[in-house]
């Protein structure tokens, strides 16, 4: 059977340093972080007391307020990006069979907010005080569920939870769907809102938080040798994939094609990554492979690069291991340094930005590079934009419990 080729047609974001999918490139080209003190849940007691959270937002500009009191922020996160992409897309849902359109989205922990909410008022006033709303605002499938409900979108339905891999799995996911021709339109990405003590605790006993909170601005520092740690973040991606064949026929605006995707695991450790990088360098080969693009035609990396000291080292590891010598030529770049790590949605909001350095020709930075770190030694964009010819993208994602997931992007032609 032919594979169909499967192009982006609309986008939508909502993130720590902008409120729409415009916002957010025009604030990441320019080196503008979105972390700042931590105001969503206490961090008093904790050794990370900074986020990149959104501020300000009004889940009401999409969604009705009493829709919006029923539903955890992740939800909304990906409502409000989804109608967003939708009406980038220029898509009329009623004009189109809409068991042929779905919704794929990844997520890592569901409404954890809600449900740490909840379980105070179990403790304190028994069960039957707790909101009957409380299962369907927690749970991991709910944003897809949601978005669906509200664009009306009834085909293929699913959600990836692949801890911080997600988002590029349900995009993968969503690639292989339309491309096998179950489904004409995918709206894919993913969204995450966990900021709570809950998960602030359960990430700070592990020390995998930054403890630089001190100037917010600067603490998230990929690749950098000062680097201690993640900032936890919140947002949500949302990209229209469509059949190439169906976006030509309707006259879409064609951003991008989704050419190639690659997914292994470590089966290695609970949460680290494997410290040779070969599963994660498979993936990126598996990824490629699966593109028919040569390694030397990839133009960027946008890296996981999530500040921690164990991840940045093992991604450099990865690189240079699936290109060889060829990984000191490529640009590479992590949002995570502007926004932080939003967990299962960062692979949504990095697509978003992969999207626009190919029709910008536009790489943005990693911030925060000061202290060049001597073996994470390639080419990390440090501080400052670059313009140089962007066609083909690679876009990492690396997950806890050695989930990986890579997808290729490139201009359409």
């Amino acid at each position: 059977m032919e594979m169909k080729r499967v192009v982006i047609t609309g986008l939508g974001a909502v993130s720590p340093n902008g409120g729409t999918a415009e916002e957010f490139w025009h604030n990441s080209i320019n080196g503008k972080s979105g972390i700042g003190p931590m105001t969503l849940c206490d961090p008093t007691n904790y050794t990370c007391q900074i986020a990149g959270e959104i501020e300000d937002f009004d889940p009401t500009i999409a969604i009705d307020p009493k829709e919006a009191r029923r539903m955890a922020r992740f939800s909304q996160l990906a409502v409000v990006a989804g109608k967003e992409a939708l009406t980038s897309s220029g898509i009329d849902i009623q004009k189109l069979d809409s068991y042929r359109v779905g919704v794929i989205l990844g997520n890592g922990n569901g409404g954890f907010p809600t449900l740490e909410a909840n379980s105070r008022i179990l403790a304190a006033r028994g069960g039957m005080k707790m909101s009957p709303f409380f299962f369907p605002m927690i749970l991991p499938n709910m944003a897809t569920a949601n978005l669906s409900r509200f664009i009306g979108a009834q085909g293929y339905s699913s959600t990836a939870v692949t801890a911080c891999a997600a988002s590029n799995q349900a995009i993968g996911e969503a690639f292989n769907v339309i491309r096998s021709g179950m489904a004409d339109v995918m709206f894919t990405g993913g969204a995450e809102a966990g900021i709570s003590e809950l998960g602030l605790g359960g990430f700070a006993v592990m020390k995998a938080l930054t403890t630089q909170n001190a100037e917010p601005a600067k603490a998230s520092r990929p690749f950098d040798s000062t680097r201690d740690g993640f900032i936890p973040a919140e947002g949500s991606g949302i990209i229209v994939m469509e059949e190439l064949e169906h976006a030509i026929k309707r006259g879409a605006r064609i951003l991008a094609e989704v050419k190639g995707f690659g997914c292994t695991s470590d089966a290695s450790h609970l949460v680290q990554p494997k410290e040779d990088g070969s599963a994660a360098a498979r993936a990126i080969e598996i990824a490629l492979e699966d593109s028919g693009i040569r390694k030397k035609d990839v133009d960027y990396i946008n890296a996981h690069g999530t500040s921690t000291p164990l991840n940045d080292l093992v991604e450099t590891k990865a690189i240079k291991r699936a290109f060889g010598e060829h990984a000191y030529q490529i640009p590479i770049s992590s949002t995570k340094s502007m926004i932080g790590h939003s967990l299962g949605a960062s692979g949504s909001l990095e697509a978003v930005v992969c999207i626009n350095s190919i029709t910008s020709n536009m790489i943005h930075p990693t911030i925060n590079y000061e202290y060049p770190d001597p073996e994470c030694d390639l080419d990390y964009v440090p501080n400052v934009a670059r313009s140089a010819p962007v066609n083909v993208v690679l876009s990492n994602a690396f997950g806890f419990g050695g989930q990986n997931a890579c997808v290729v992007f490139s201009g359409y032609e």
